[in-house]
């Protein structure tokens, strides 16, 4: 069961009616959530405090009495422990039937990467190794010595156990060639390794390698391929699935409410490596490489991706394609792999958390990383972190069918999480909870998650979750950027590292949400001309489509525009499509529809695209006035007061810009043509039937509203949702209320779940 498609007219009766069975023996209502609505989750993290006898009791204490939290997505942050250790599986058994009996569920960090240790004692031979290119020129006589280094990589994972240490070094290949302008001169290359060098050391530090010259080499370049082995699986290791399911059999008997993959990927690469000279390698990688590419071999096509070789450039742009799109399918499969092991052995109901992104901005680093898989790393809920671009969220929750997506968040400043709840709720997502980092003064570890108990922010987020019982689709993002996958990360093609955000961004900011979807998703079910000819991803109908930088795109791709052009949604591009895939001449004029405008750039893409949906009539939401900045790439955010509409319908109002518990609003709206009246505190959400009836409604603070056919008019204000099932029954929620239901309410309907509201924490 996918949390975030529950129909809750459907389901509604079964869940409230137990919900009160359980009410009835507690002597309040609950202040968790109800299951089958999108949760509350909390990102929790144990060290060494919490494997003491009974340590875990005080994390969860503090988040069952003063949060709202659901779900915590827990992970290991320790040294010298790992998950397959008996002590670790027994600590965490105790801690999730804890939870349990506090009202809260966890999901467990299970992934491989805090099981190194134990994977490479069962494959030794199966770790992950960087291959490093350096080049030196070569004399005309004596010898040139070269030493290439090691790198100590980490990350989250490992910052406070074992890096991603390199565990040994080797010569792999030398290479002896001629460079002129136009790069290496193909026929000048020669395979010198055991002709011309002698390894005087290789170790975990560094290989040296001397190189014999001669008067023939004088001028010449060499380049010395070395091969450093690092503490981790490799991704193309073949067990590496089956060591990763057995890790979470071994899980079966604990109370968990599902397992987390948290940033999979290769080891981290801070900047990109600008200059392409080292590449994830391994033996299994390169013969999967050989398998796809009719048997190339890819330490010698290394060579060619980084420097680049007179009259090959063809050959250059193709091999980087096969390498980057092996990344992708990987990485994505791995995903996928522990999806389904997850649902195998906890349930189909069994949360797969955390997200996939990692350095979150679809960039340089991430195609390092993962290929930018992040639209195939399977899940049921789409998951981001820290400044992912809205575009990107709002994106993968139409590929999940998610109604809301998450995104694990964090800042230095508690202000930054006060405003983020509500920006989030007006981009059609919730917050997943992180402690603050980092924390001036570096206090105590629990200090980081108690400042955000303290003041108003779970008080405030308690109403934005009142619209999780009304929510059943995502965000109306009327336009779709699709970008070239290949070409965004092919660095010898014409937009290296431009997947289109300048247009998303720019839609954004003009009050038109758009989805930024990757073309490689073009050929699935997910992105498809629907029966009533328009664009469709997952639930979306989008009236405007952004084709932006196809350039090795292949020829399939321009069958969904061609199809499209029958259509109604209007078709624009930017940017050329001259060569396909294996970087072989494409004509995309005679290829893509004439009903296509080509656009010169994102700017006149942004305006064009604006002035459509205008001429349509299509209503434009509060723009997204604020900017997210962060690791030197920025992109807008909505700001903590506006509106917005979901897919279904639903009319969204959000105002938390000055009192993080919510401000007033008293304001008349219009929706589907109808006047909306309301007073209420920090969030209203309201669906309208076609004949104006109200089908669904959640606010906080509630104290009046009126539409035609319909007014409530309350003595106090009351946290209150209500909807109505697929029968036209109304059922309804009232959270933080203790006495009797107000008559305006009690004569709507019956059903009522009560909710509490966590206590601030002092």
């Amino acid at each position: 069961m996918r949390l975030m498609l529950v129909n809750m007219g459907a389901t509604a009766m079964v869940l409230l009616a137990l919900a009160r069975g359980a009410a009835a023996a507690e002597p309040r209502p609950s202040i968790r959530l109800p299951d089958g609505v999108p949760p509350v989750i909390v990102a929790s993290f144990w060290h060494e405090n919490e494997f003491e006898p009974d340590g875990y009791k005080p994390y969860i204490d503090l988040m069952a009495e003063h949060s709202g939290a659901n779900l915590l997505a827990t992970s290991l942050r320790v040294p010298k422990r790992e998950v397959t250790d008996e002590d670790v599986h027994a600590q965490i058994k105790r801690a999730a039937a804890y939870a349990r009996k506090r009202g809260i569920k966890i999901a467990m960090d299970l992934d491989v990467r805090l099981a190194r240790s134990a994977f490479r004692k069962a494959y030794p031979d199966e770790l992950q190794e960087m291959l490093r290119l350096r080049e030196a020129t070569l004399k005309g006589s004596g010898e040139v010595v070269l030493r290439i280094p090691s790198q100590d990589l980490s990350d989250h994972y490992t910052f406070r156990t074992t890096h991603y240490i390199p565990l040994a070094g080797r010569l792999v290949r030398v290479y002896a060639y001629a460079r002129g302008p136009e790069g290496i001169e193909p026929q000048t290359v020669r395979d010198i390794t055991k002709t011309r060098c002698t390894v005087t050391s290789a170790s975990a530090k560094e290989v040296v390698v001397s190189i014999a010259c001669a008067a023939e080499t004088k001028g010449q370049k060499a380049c010395v391929m070395a091969c450093f082995t690092h503490f981790t699986p490799a991704v193309f290791a073949p067990h590496l699935d089956d060591f990763q399911r057995r890790i979470i059999e071994r899980y079966a008997d604990a109370e968990l409410a599902g397992v987390c993959k948290d940033e999979w990927g290769f080891p981290p690469c801070y900047d990109g490596c600008p200059a392409k000279n080292d590449y994830w390698y391994s033996r299994f990688r390169a013969k999967a490489y050989a398998k796809r590419t009719a048997g190339r071999d890819l330490l010698r096509d290394c060579l060619l991706m980084t420097f680049a070789e007179r009259g090959r450039e063809r050959e250059r742009q193709a091999a980087i394609n096969h390498f980057m799109a092996m990344s992708t399918a990987r990485n994505g499969a791995i995903e996928d792999h522990f999806y389904r092991t997850t649902k195998a052995v906890f349930g189909p109901s069994a949360v797969v958390a955390t997200h996939p992104t990692w350095y979150p901005y679809p960039g340089t680093r991430e195609f390092k990383k993962n290929g930018l898989d992040w639209w195939i790393a399977t899940r049921d809920i789409a998951q981001t972190d820290e400044v992912t671009p809205y575009c990107v969220r709002t994106s993968l929750a139409k590929k999940w069918g998610s109604a809301v997506w998450y995104n694990m968040y964090y800042s230095t400043q508690v202000a930054d999480y006060e405003r983020g709840i509500w920006s989030h709720a007006l981009g059609g997502g919730r917050i997943d909870f992180h402690p603050v980092y980092p924390m001036k003064g570096n206090p105590p570890r629990y200090e980081r998650y108690k400042v955000l108990l303290r003041g108003g922010i779970m008080r405030g987020d308690c109403r934005i979750r009142l619209l999780n019982f009304i929510s059943k689709s995502p965000l109306d993002c009327p336009v779709a950027v699709v970008f070239g996958h290949a070409c965004a990360m092919n660095w010898a093609g014409p937009a290296y590292d431009d997947v289109g955000m300048g247009v998303a961004d720019g839609l954004w900011r003009a009050g038109y949400p758009a989805d930024l979807i990757p073309t490689s998703e073009i050929g699935g079910k997910t992105l498809r001309v629907n029966d009533d000819g328009y664009v469709k991803y997952g639930p979306q109908r989008y009236r405007a489509v952004v084709l932006y930088h196809p350039e090795f795109e292949r020829a399939e791709a321009a069958v969904l525009f061609r199809k499209a052009a029958r259509g109604k949604s209007a078709l624009y591009r930017v940017g050329a499509w001259t060569r396909g895939f294996e970087a072989k001449p494409f004509d995309a004029n005679g290829a893509l529809p004439d009903r296509m405008a080509v656009l010169p750039d994102a700017a006149s893409a942004v305006a064009r695209v604006v002035a459509q949906l205008r001429a349509l009539g299509v209503a434009p939401q509060t723009p997204a006035s604020r900017r997210m900045s962060r690791f030197g790439r920025t992109s807008s955010a909505p700001p903590a007061k506006g509106r917005c509409r979901l897919i279904d319908g639903t009319h969204i109002v959000v105002s938390g810009a000055t009192k993080v518990s919510g401000d007033t609003i008293q304001t008349t709206f219009d929706v589907n043509g109808h006047a909306v009246t309301v007073d209420a505190v920090g969030v209203v959400g309201v669906r309208l039937r076609d004949d104006g009836r109200v089908d669904a409604l959640a606010a906080g603070g509630l104290k009046r509203f009126q539409v035609a056919g319909l007014e409530i008019d309350l003595p106090e204000r009351i946290d209150v949702a209500l909807w109505r099932d697929a029968r036209g029954e109304m059922h309804g929620v009232l959270q933080d209320w203790r006495g009797p239901i107000p008559a305006p309410l009690a004569a709507l309907t019956e059903d009522w779940l009560r909710l509490a509201v966590p206590a601030p924490l002092h």
